[in-house]
């Protein structure tokens, strides 16, 4: 039976996990993979059962501390980036490529995990560059034992590039030292072959990296002292680190 004909065991997948039912319990009370389950119930809200949890522990200051500040730094990412306009999102795609892109001349390629960064690079090729959409290909890198067709449906569905155009998924072996898996629905790669489209990627990525793009920042640098308090990840015991980032007003 394919992906398509096992919509009532999605369903129930979906409601027994709202329920708190682990994984491995609905992939045996269902008779599916649990890659399956995982795949199907990815956006339902999982609370353990009562039953399930173990001592309550109690919270950890530097974890809660962890927390706020990435809940405050996400807020300050949002404020700071807001919306991109044009040319702001045109910067953004070049560096994405500049960093993931395939480089050999001749096809525009790009591969992550992250369905955002997969989602980010097809919005952007299609807006800056004339797409032709039956020449675009992808293929998924996929270890054994995930569901591949489940995963091959969720990477057409986000980047619009039928199933049709999709190549043979590559199923690597997983390496029995991992004890887990963190990409049930695999590496997508997404192809154009176009040596022109390519050739105009590399021309703004080599644009972008050069000194005269950013020697604008570099002068802006100058008119900041250097602190003796540090900001890092990990300050050395004792140290006041704090970190100020530089509002928008201060580069206006």
């Amino acid at each position: 039976m394919g992906y398509r004909g096992k919509v009532r065991e999605q369903e129930e997948a979906r409601r027994l996990r709202a329920q708190g039912k682990t994984l491995a319990d609905i992939a045996a009370m269902l008779n599916v993979s649990k890659s399956s389950v995982s795949i199907w119930t990815r956006d339902v809200p999982f609370t353990p059962s009562r039953g399930r949890r173990g001592a309550q522990r109690r919270r950890h200051p530097l974890r809660e501390r962890k927390l706020r500040e990435i809940e405050e730094m996400n807020r300050c990412g949002v404020e700071r980036i807001g919306t991109l306009d044009d040319k702001a999102f045109l910067a953004a795609g070049v560096a994405l490529y500049a960093g993931e892109g395939g480089k050999s001349d001749g096809c525009v390629q790009f591969s992550n995990s992250d369905p955002k960064m997969i989602g980010f690079f097809c919005a952007w090729l299609r807006y800056f560059f004339e797409v032709d959409e039956s020449r675009l290909r992808m293929r998924v890198y996929l270890h054994k034992g995930w569901d591949i067709e489940a995963a091959e449906r969720f990477w057409s569905e986000l980047t619009g590039i039928p199933r049709s155009q999709f190549g043979d998924a590559y199923r690597a072996e997983p390496k029995a030292r991992l004890k887990r898996n963190k990409h049930p629905l695999g590496c997508p790669s997404v192809k154009y072959a176009c040596s022109l489209t390519h050739r105009a990627i590399m021309g703004l990525v080599r644009a972008l990296l050069s000194s005269d793009a950013y020697s604008g920042v570099a002068q802006l640098a100058e008119r900041f002292s250097v602190k003796e308090d540090v900001a890092g990840s990990s300050p050395a015991p004792g140290a006041k680190a704090q970190l100020r980032l530089i509002t928008n007003d201060e580069v206006a």
